[in-house]
């Protein structure tokens, strides 16, 4: 359970009533990148609030009317949606630092350069957004931020969200050592066995795994694995 210090307010104001929970920063992040929360270990204290600084609390009938449930945990995410989040300076820095750090990588694992067939690496992603002067809003979705933020940096860098299609051979001994790590890489199809012994597949993967998907390769077939892209 996050601390009393250490949790942010969320307020939603309604037909007069203002309501208030002390929660995890990094859960309404969550919560607003659409993803699942169990609220129930995230709240710093187990009540809703007309003042969370005055310790003021709302009623359970007043709870009930309003949200038609006594669940703290839904109320708390209701309010969450609804309403809007207090938070000081040094959080808000904290959470944009975070959030920022989650589009890179996600940009990074999804696009690629479409002059060369090749992905950006990170910190030239990075280069590009600081050029760009793009701002991150912890709390906004990132995949809408990030649909804005690539339409800011393709002026500066050839950039586009897309899959490859790699084929891969490799010599079936090492095959139990890299089927696990290229499942988890991406969709697996067309798996073959030759008639040397050999084992090929072709995967279909988001364009920026492809620098991944060859160091693996190479590292667990000590250079033996053979790749090429599928137009």
């Amino acid at each position: 359970m996050v601390t009393v210090e250490d949790a942010v307010v969320a307020r939603w104001e309604h037909a007069g009533s203002r309501f208030e929970v002390l929660v995890d920063p990094k859960a309404v992040q969550d919560i607003k990148d659409g993803k699942s929360v169990d609220l129930r270990d995230k709240l710093a204290l187990d009540q809703v609030f007309k003042d969370a600084k005055k310790g003021d609390r709302i009623s359970d009938e007043h709870l009930e009317k309003t949200f038609h449930t006594r669940d703290l945990a839904e109320i708390a995410r209701q309010i969450i949606l609804k309403g809007e989040v207090q938070v000081t300076t040094e959080q808000r820095h904290q959470l944009a630092q975070e959030k920022h750090r989650q589009i890179v990588a996600t940009i990074a694992r999804n696009a690629m350069n479409p002059q060369t067939g090749a992905p950006h690496p990170p910190a030239r992603i990075e280069a590009a957004m600081v050029e760009a002067k793009v701002h991150v809003d912890p709390f906004r979705p990132a995949d809408v931020q990030i649909q804005e933020i690539l339409a800011k940096l393709r002026p500066l860098l050839p950039i586009r969200f897309d899959v490859v299609r790699v084929r891969i051979k490799v010599p079936g001994q090492h095959y139990p050592k890299v089927i696990a790590e290229v499942k988890g890489l991406g969709k697996l199809g067309d798996e073959l066995w030759q008639s040397d012994g050999s084992w090929t597949a072709i995967l279909e993967i988001p364009a920026g795994v492809q620098t991944e998907l060859y160091e693996k390769l190479s590292a667990r077939t000590k250079g033996t694995a053979e790749t090429a892209l599928v137009k």
